[in-house]
């Protein structure tokens, strides 16, 4: 007797968990009370939807369908009421509500089971989404990606044709183009013959039906350059304007994205203004910064860079602020240079820094320099001699002024010029002098120039005896 009660008990047993495992493996997903995958409806029928499950449920309804249109009962369910049920109800169902509808389970939001319910008219073969986001007007071809065309219609059995603008029909070959009631057609490999507009067609009942136009536009990502309006440091006074012009060229069709990076940039002191210009040959990029009132703390590196895609691409500039106006002005090696006569070009650069821009004029001897020869020229802010002669030595002046700041700063260097010695009486033919007599005084001749002045020397070399070699000099 005992035995056969054991036996009962791990029957029992066993049969609840047989139960309970196959519960458990039976709504691992929730379940609709749909067989079928798709559901067909005539206008202004009444959609009813079951769903059960083992836990919480939520539904996900088509972007036609508004909250207030549907009605939605929630219960516990089963034999022992362990089961969740909900309950979706339509009235009056309209084309614009064909689309999924989902059920899922609220915390696993992966585990979820759908039916494509089709609301039927006539008038209307294509659904209308309301909202842009779901259905955009505009179309992105994208590298390596199929496009799709997302004209769905109200009934799985509508003949739909593509057409590109104004009357190209596109020929529906099932391998490049493909149609899907649901998701409308995908054209697998597209390429740039696609750009452009394009819509839907389909024929009910004799009328000629066509879907929204959608503009195809074909992604590309080349920046061509990138370049900022100043090409070297900028530099400028505290609580001046600053305007930084940051450019960028791509490809027709080029989307581009232009951001800044520069020290105070989280003051939120700043302004940018973009505009675009479509060439004939490519598109230009504007992204304007504009900093009303330098600080001393907007000093630093600013960094445009400009993004398309997977493509980046920069330019740097660094931007120097200064409290005040100045001028700074010394020699460079010394305030006596030296140079040697014959040089083809010769500079004199003093070390000058100032800011702003200063007025440079050099003077030589008490005059402007430039109008004294025209071997003289400025370059920058250097004096550059060219074919430099004795009479290029002298006093030059450099005189630095920023009028507006009413600065004013000069420094005069002098130029020695190096001429080589030169013995006068050896450009010149001689006669031999011949003899002279003996015991007379007679007087020779040297003479010399050089810078600096050449030392003289005489040497003398005696006469050698007849057959006799000469003697050395003394």
């Amino acid at each position: 007797m005992m035995n056969c009660i054991l036996i009962c008990l791990l029957c029992g047993m066993y049969g609840a968990l047989a139960r309970d495992k196959d519960q458990k493996g039976k709504y691992r997903v929730p379940r609709l009370d749909v067989k079928s995958r798709q559901l067909v409806l005539d206008t202004n029928q009444t959609l009813v939807l079951s769903c059960r499950g083992r836990w919480e449920l939520e539904w996900t309804y088509p972007s036609g369908l508004a909250r207030d249109e549907v009605r939605v009962e929630e219960s516990r369910c089963g034999r022992t009421r362990q089961h969740y049920c909900s309950g979706v109800t339509v009235s009056g169902a309209q084309a614009r509500h064909t689309g999924p509808y989902s059920c899922w389970y609220r915390h696993r939001t992966q585990k979820q089971t759908s039916v494509y319910v089709y609301v039927t008219d006539s008038k209307q073969p294509f659904v209308a989404h309301p909202d842009p986001s779901v259905s955009p007007h505009v179309l992105y071809i994208q590298e390596n990606q199929p496009l799709v065309i997302p004209c769905q219609v109200t009934h799985p059995n509508v003949t739909t044709t593509l057409v590109k603008y104004p009357n190209r029909k596109l020929t529906l070959d099932h391998r490049s183009i493909v149609w899907n009631s649901e998701q409308g057609f995908t054209i697998q490999s597209p390429t740039f013959s696609y750009v452009g507009l394009i819509y839907c067609q389909a024929v009910t009942e004799g009328v000629v039906h066509n879907s929204r136009t959608y503009y195809v536009h074909r992604y590309v990502s080349k920046i061509m350059e990138v370049y900022l309006n100043s090409s070297g440091p900028v530099r400028a006074l505290e609580g001046e304007r600053m305007v930084l012009n940051c450019t960028a060229t791509g490809e027709w069709n080029t989307r581009v994205n232009i951001t800044w990076d520069y020290p105070g940039k989280k003051k939120n002191t700043s302004s940018t203004y973009k505009r675009l210009l479509m060439q004939q040959t490519h598109m230009l990029f504007y992204n304007i910064l504009t900093i009303p009132k330098l600080q001393t703390s907007d000093r630093g590196r600013y960094t445009c860079r400009v993004t398309s895609g997977k493509n980046t691409k920069q330019q740097k500039v660094t931007v120097s602020v200064y409290d005040r106006p100045f001028i700074r002005l010394k020699p460079q090696h010394g305030s006596v240079m030296e140079v040697q006569k014959g040089e083809k070009s010769y500079r004199i650069s003093p070390n000058l820094r100032a800011f702003p821009v200063p007025e440079v004029v050099w003077m030589k001897d008490g005059k402007v320099a430039a109008d004294q020869c025209s071997r003289y020229h400025m370059d920058g802010t250097s004096l550059v001699i060219r074919d430099v002669a004795e009479e290029d030595a002298g006093k030059y002046t450099v005189l630095v002024r920023i009028q507006e700041h009413r600065l004013y700063q000069n420094l005069t260097l002098t130029l020695v010029v190096k001429v080589s010695p030169q013995i006068g009486e050896k450009a010149v033919s001689l006669h031999d002098p011949g003899s002279v007599p003996r015991g007379s005084r007679q007087a020779l001749h040297c003479t010399t120039h050089g810078v600096p002045p050449p030392h003289i020397q005489w040497l003398w070399h005696p006469c050698p005896s007849k057959g006799l070699p000469a003697a050395p000099p003394a």
